[in-house]
This record gives C-alpha cells, sequence and structure tokens, in this order.
C-alpha cells in the first residue's frame, strides 16, 4: 500500500484522493484550512512553509501537487511553494508528481507534446517553467525525484463554473442560451475529461520513470461550436457560442486581476490549440475517455433535461 500526500483539495486533488482511497492507498490531504475528505488524514498547512510540507510529507512515497493559488498570487506564492517542495522531498525522499498545465509552451507551439520546447514568454507560464526548472536540477544533482502531469482545459464533474467549458459554458447551453467564450469559438482546442487527468497523476506516481513530463490523455480537440452544435443535438435545444466582444473583454480585464490574467492566455484560443499524448500513453497505459461517453457524462452532471 502506497503512502501520499495530496497537496490542494480543489477540482483535481478530491477526485485524486477518492481514487487512492479507493484502491487501498493511505492518503493524506494538505490544504490550509486541513479540509477533511472521506477516508484520509486533513493536515493544514501553507504550502510555502517548508518546515510543516516536510513534516507533512515524511513516510510519504509521493508528494502529489495539485494546489493552484489564483492567477493575481502566483508571483507570490509559487517560487516559495516550489522552494518548500524541494526542500521536502530532500529531506524525506518523497517523490514529487506536480499537477501542471500547457502554458509553459507559449503561442506558436504547434501540436505539443512532452518534449515540445517551453518557451513561452507569458508571466504565469515563466513562472510555471521555472519552478519545474529548478526541482529538474535538484533531480539531476540527485537530490530528489520529479515528474509533471500536463493537461490542457479541462472538462467533467467538478471542473468549476469558470472552466472554459465548464458550469458557465454548459449551464446556459441546456437552457438554450448563450455561452460567452474567450477568444474565438471556432477553433479546434484540446479538452481533458477530468476523470483521465487523475488516472494520468495515478500513472505518473506509480511509474518509475522521473526527470520528465507526462501529457494526459485528451478526449476530443474539437471547437466549442462543434461542442454546442453537439449539445444541442442530444438535449433539442438551441443554445449558441459566442466571443466576448473586444471592448467589453478589455474593459473586464481592467476591472478584474483574475480576468486581466486570463486575457494574458487568450492566445490559446485564437489558433488551433493541440496536445500529442501517444508516448505517454503508450508508456503509462492510459488512454481516454470516449468523447461520446465524456460529453454525456458531464451533461448528466449538470442536470440536463433532454
Amino acid at each position: 500500500m502506497a503512502t501520499h500526500l495530496i497537496i490542494g483539495a480543489g477540482n483535481i486533488g478530491t477526485p485524486l484522493a477518492a481514487k487512492l482511497v479507493a484502491r487501498g492507498d493511505s492518503v493524506r490531504v494538505a490544504t490550509r484550512r486541513g479540509t477533511q475528505l472521506p477516508g484520509t488524514g486533513a493536515i493544514a498547512l501553507d504550502a510555502k512553509d517548508a518546515a510543516a510540507v516536510t513534516e507533512a510529507a515524511r513516510g510519504a512515497d509521493t508528494i502529489v501537487v495539485c494546489s493552484n493559488p489564483p492567477y493575481p498570487e502566483w508571483a507570490a506564492r509559487w517560487p516559495p511553494i516550489f522552494a518548500a517542495l524541494e526542500e521536502a522531498a530532500t529531506a524525506t525522499g518523497a517523490r514529487i508528481v506536480l499537477m501542471g498545465n500547457l502554458y509553459g509552451y507559449g503561442a506558436g507551439s504547434g501540436v505539443m507534446g512532452v518534449d515540445t520546447p517551453l518557451a513561452t514568454t507569458e508571466k504565469k507560464g515563466m513562472i510555471r517553467v521555472a519552478g519545474w526548472n529548478r526541482l529538474l536540477d535538484a533531480e539531476r544533482r540527485g537530490d530528489l525525484r520529479v515528474a509533471e502531469v500536463r493537461a490542457s482545459d479541462y472538462f467533467g464533474l467538478g471542473a468549476g463554473a469558470n472552466a472554459h467549458i465548464g458550469g458557465n459554458f454548459f449551464g446556459p447551453l441546456l437552457k438554450g442560451r448563450t455561452a460567452w467564450c474567450v477568444g474565438d469559438p471556432t477553433q479546434p482546442h484540446a479538452w481533458a475529461y477530468l476523470p483521465d487527468v487523475v488516472d494520468t497523476l495515478i500513472a505518473a506516481a506509480d511509474a518509475d520513470q522521473t526527470g520528465r513530463a507526462w501529457m494526459a490523455p485528451h478526449s476530443t480537440s474539437i471547437s466549442r461550436r462543434e461542442i454546442v452544435a453537439q449539445v444541442n443535438s442530444i438535449t433539442g435545444r438551441n443554445g449558441t457560442a459566442r466571443s466576448y466582444p473586444g471592448v467589453v473583454f478589455g474593459a473586464m480585464a481592467l476591472a478584474m486581476p483574475f480576468i486581466r490574467e486570463v486575457k494574458a492566455m487568450s492566445y490559446q484560443f485564437t489558433a488551433p490549440f493541440l496536445v500529442d499524448s501517444a508516448e505517454s500513453e503508450r508508456a503509462l497505459g492510459i488512454t481516454a475517455t470516449p468523447w461520446a461517453e465524456a460529453l454525456s457524462a458531464t451533461l448528466d452532471s449538470y442536470g440536463r433535461q433532454v
């Protein structure tokens, strides 16, 4: 039986803990408030506190990092979190598995795989790349072992209202209304089903290979307009997807720091944003949930009425 320390109990940490508990693993969940999840041990700590993270990780096989500070706080919070992780893993021998994203690749990266250069010039992507490189350097010195799971935007039960195809997207569609979108809703985009992201994290935690990234499988790479058409066909509704007008979105970004950070990454929705996960799927023995199945389950989670 493996022992895991999961940092964060949000959209990914919560289902990850449930799946690890279900297979019989020992799970500790660390959050700032000491969130108690079924079958787990709850720990209250600040992930920037190296001593606290080290103590929580003693006896753990893996530290799975699922925390996601608010975008405007990344510059202040991520660097000390990475420093704390380095200290904790070095002291305890626990392997680090990071839940990552595609921000590090940047605009114009083409079809992204784990070997695509991390060439972003966007602030949040650069913060994550710097943290990843810090931990990789520590692995190369023999101090610790680390891997990262990367995924594009995710969807499904628990994805949250603000996910690009979350509650604020599917909710209006199920009422036959307009879902307002960042960027161009006609562009192809890779979408990862949340349970598949969780499965990839578990496979990465079980794998012997570290010092590398893994790419989660993605159920589809269709546009949001195509998703709308499929939802309408399933439900008999007549929903639509439209882009936020540029002036409106610009004003929102000026007024709201979170939207300002979303706007900085809107390049992901102005051109095809695609992923190649074939190598990771072969190496980890994972596969994407078929899109039709994932979409149906997602609509059920939002209480569709057909």
